[in-house]
């Protein structure tokens, strides 16, 4: 059975995906292609944030010590944040939420997750925290824009059913599209390209000397940014005010971002020695 096909328009149609979302079974643990996908995320990232760290003089061995707690409290936060959303799927089975595999997890919430538990790994470990948060956001985003072509298979982040050209469909009873054979716009493929322009961005001018802190409060902002916009295309639950989950999340971290940039401008003002008088002596 064709497991990818085109739509009836041709080349350019619908794409049609009936591939299970589990590749293999083993007893009660399932290999999904989602966390094939976001394991190749993780590996990507940490190859860079080590090349990154090297680069800024930064012991990279010390670099992935943070990033382990930094990606576990990742996984928490994601997948928490997650089974809050979607909280009527997993009322009558809480430990469906443990199901990583089957695909789910919030990236906010593992920004949110993986910041706290950074922030409490550095400051224990007496590294610099502002100078670790660069090195992680140009690798972070690159994960984030890899992990997404997970949804590709699952059929999550999905937006709204659709006739453009580039829609996705599913077949597979396993996957998470609202609908089978209903063509939806692939919401997880703007918000990959949308990383992927971020990641380009922030990897040009990350050696323009920029106070610590600015890189990835840039990195904050810039990915809020697109995630606010982006999710008027879902069809998720609204919480308030007309925005979904994934928009107040994103305005949370519009709020870290203005944090981490003022805080690193008040560093950087603190650095600099005031100027002498004009013609006053020095001593």
């Amino acid at each position: 059975m064709t497991a990818v096909r085109f739509g009836n328009a041709g080349l350019f149609g619908t794409i049609t995906i009936s591939i299970d979302p589990i590749l293999a079974r083993i007893g009660h643990f399932g290999l999904g292609w989602y966390g094939i996908a976001v394991g190749a995320a993780i590996a990507t990232g940490l190859v860079v944030a080590r090349r990154e760290a090297r680069r800024r003089n930064v012991d990279p061995d010390a670099v992935l010590r943070v990033a382990a707690w930094s990606i576990a409290g990742g996984f928490v936060g994601a997948r928490a944040l997650f089974v809050v959303d979607h909280w009527s799927r997993y009322a009558s089975d809480p430990l469906g939420g443990l199901a990583i595999q089957e695909g789910g997890l919030a990236i906010q919430g593992a920004l949110l997750g993986g910041l706290l538990a950074g922030v409490v790994a550095a400051r224990q470990a007496r590294l610099p925290v502002l100078v670790l948060a660069d090195i992680a956001a140009p690798a972070a985003v690159l994960g984030q824009a890899i992990g997404r072509l997970g949804c590709l298979v699952t059929g999550d982040a999905l937006g709204s059913p659709t006739s453009l050209p580039w829609g996705v469909s599913y077949t597979n009873p396993a996957a998470m599209a609202p609908q089978p054979g209903v063509s939806f716009q692939p919401v997880f493929a703007y918000e990959a390209l949308w990383d992927l322009a971020v990641f380009a961005l922030l990897w040009r001018v990350r050696t323009r000397g920029w106070e610590p802190g600015r890189l990835f409060a840039a990195y904050l902002g810039l990915y809020a940014a697109g995630k606010f916009g982006l999710t008027f295309l879902r069809q998720e639950r609204v919480w308030a005010l007309g925005l979904q989950e994934a928009q107040f999340a994103a305005g949370v971290l519009l709020l870290g971002a203005l944090g981490f940039w003022a805080f690193s401008a008040l560093r950087g003002s603190r650095a600099v020695p005031a100027a002498s008088p004009a013609g006053s002596g020095g001593s």
